[in-house]
């Protein structure tokens, strides 16, 4: 008489140590991207509620006026010649450029600025602030004027970037992708511990939901 023969046994360990593998991965870089993300996401998270009530905090701007006169020698490298195209944009000489950030304390870079046959305008924006210098072509002197609006004004431009320079803006891109790697990689630590935390998954539901609810009811 025929006997049922059993079923071999599943693999149990190689799905085992796949799943221990990926687990020990998924907490690898949840950790890591933490690290990288830890500052700038508490800046971020403070900024987002100071940006939410900014007209709530009040600031006081303060604005600083220097003039100084430029040597002869750097002033015949920018005086106006007859016939020179007038209303273009150029960079200042390099000289010039040197001697500004040592006697003003102000970088003014490489960058196109506005040239006319009476001066020569820089805008100079700034996180917190603003700035602007005029040359004069003729005479040589140098009008500098900053505003400054705050420390919270400060970080406020930070968090949206704003005349900020590349720099930062690579650095939040940087930030911007260890977050998303952070968020993802806690979502599959989530996955594999849900068996044994039953709210997890109604808690997720929440946080993706609720979002959505507060824009179709309160955001118009």
């Amino acid at each position: 008489m025929p006997t049922d023969t059993p079923a071999p046994p599943r693999p149990k360990g190689k799905s085992k140590s796949r799943k221990a593998y990926w687990t020990k991965q998924f907490y690898i870089w949840h950790w890591v991207s933490s690290a990288i993300c830890l500052v700038a996401m508490i800046l971020f998270a403070i900024t987002g509620i100071t940006l939410n009530h900014a007209g709530q905090i009040k600031a006081t701007p303060s604005i600083s006026e220097n003039t100084v006169e430029l040597p002869p020698g750097l002033l015949e490298q920018i005086r106006y010649q007859d016939g020179e195209t007038l209303d273009q944009k150029k960079a200042l000489p390099r000289e010039l450029r040197l001697w500004i950030d040592q006697e003003l304390d102000v970088a003014v870079g490489g960058r196109a600025y506005e040239w006319s046959d009476v001066d020569i305008y820089l805008d100079l924006p700034r996180p917190g602030g603003d700035a602007w210098m005029s040359i004069d072509r003729e005479t040589g002197e140098i009008v500098y004027e900053k505003t400054t609006r705050g420390f919270i004004a400060y970080l406020n431009d930070l968090h949206k970037g704003r005349n900020t320079g590349a720099a930062w803006v690579l650095y939040m891109d940087i930030f911007s992708v260890a977050c998303v790697i952070f968020c993802l990689t806690g979502l599959a630590l989530l996955w594999v511990h849900a068996k044994r935390r039953p709210s997890t998954w109604p808690i997720v539901a929440a946080g993706f939901l609720i979002p959505f609810i507060v824009i179709a009811i309160f955001v118009h």
